[in-house]
């Protein structure tokens, strides 16, 4: 009798894991990368005021071809260039997951970078 009622607790605490692990994976959101503008030129500053968390997603809509979602390192970020390996985005809706700590985003079309078409996002 006693062994069963070990055996209970023990799927009583994995459904429980789960339901928690299962209500943290809820909780993301997916935000759409300078509202209803999408990705553009005037969007560096769209994430202000916003508070993001590692699992939510990015959307990046623009128009394939005008422009492109790379995502960098901190150097990267700072000189507008796309370190070896970086990963680079083109589709247009682009869907990018956030880590924690802060994700750093440009655009690789010449001069876009440079005119303020890159962002930084804190995830906790």
């Amino acid at each position: 009798m006693a062994q069963g009622s070990g055996s209970a607790r023990a799927v009583l605490a994995l459904v429980l894991l789960c339901v928690l692990l299962h209500g943290d994976l809820a909780e993301s959101k997916v935000y759409t990368v300078g509202d209803r503008g999408g990705w553009t030129l005037s969007s560096g500053g769209w994430s202000r005021g916003k508070r993001f968390r590692a699992g939510d997603v990015l959307l990046f809509k623009y128009g394939r071809g005008a422009h492109n979602v790379v995502a960098v390192n901190a150097a990267g970020y700072r000189s507008c260039s796309a370190p070896r390996g970086s990963r680079t985005y083109s589709s247009g809706n682009d869907r990018v997951t956030l880590a924690r700590g802060t994700n750093y985003f440009i655009c690789s079309v010449p001069g876009h970078c440079g005119a303020g078409m890159k962002m930084a996002i804190n995830a906790a």
